[in-house]
């Protein structure tokens, strides 16, 4: 019996783990996952490299996405970070971050 309360702490210290750790990394795969799945053309999304654009095509596991007038990228969907809320603001366009020229 005390064999197995030893034991306890080390029980503890795992199921702590996988709450705080395991179980949060696998819902942010999941949503990633249904993010680059649904995504369509016209939304503003940002790559994992940090490039924002705008989804100008949808084919199997490729996106074409403009990120500049008149300039295209292709990458595959699992490049996707994310995608920007319908009707937000371009980047940099937070309050304070606007420059006058």
């Amino acid at each position: 019996m005390t064999e197995l309360v030893s034991f306890l702490p080390l029980v503890a210290i795992a199921l702590l783990f996988w709450l705080m750790v395991v179980r949060p990394a696998s819902r942010r795969q999941k949503q990633l996952a249904r993010i680059q799945s649904e995504v369509q053309p016209g939304q503003r999304v940002m790559l994992t490299s940090g490039i924002f654009g705008t989804v100008r095509s949808v084919t199997d596991d490729r996106v074409r996405v403009e990120i500049a007038t008149g300039v295209e990228v292709e990458v595959v969907r699992p490049a996707i970070g994310s995608v920007e809320p319908a009707g937000g603001d371009e980047p940099g366009t937070a309050p304070g971050t606007h420059t006058e020229g």
